[in-house]
């Protein structure tokens, strides 16, 4: 976390690099809750809301498309179905071993 603060006035707001906030984003993909992980992190949940959102934004091109409800549940069912395959790839390689 990179904290900035001015001169003169100190800055009540903190600032966070960008490395910080892929990190963040990163967790929070990888997290049950955003909120958890916001809690983790030492941030709050709204802030890391507002990143997603800005992270889908910039993938998708605008903000319209970003808040439609179909590409929402189809990011939905993308994610958990990218979760399952990664449960069935590790569940291959403990079950495909040898027994002794």
């Amino acid at each position: 976390m990179a904290a900035k603060t001015n001169g003169t006035s100190p800055d009540k707001r903190r600032k966070y690099d960008e490395a910080f906030k892929a990190e963040a984003l990163r967790l929070a993909s990888e997290s049950r809750s955003t909120q958890a992980a916001a809690r983790q992190l030492g941030i709050s949940p709204k802030l890391l809301y507002r990143w997603q959102q800005a992270q889908v934004v910039a993938e998708v091109g605008s903000v319209e498309v970003a808040r439609d409800p179909e590409v929402r549940a189809l990011r939905a069912a993308n994610k958990r179905l990218a979760q399952e395959l990664d449960i069935l790839k590790k569940a291959l390689v403990i079950f495909g071993q040898p027994t002794p």
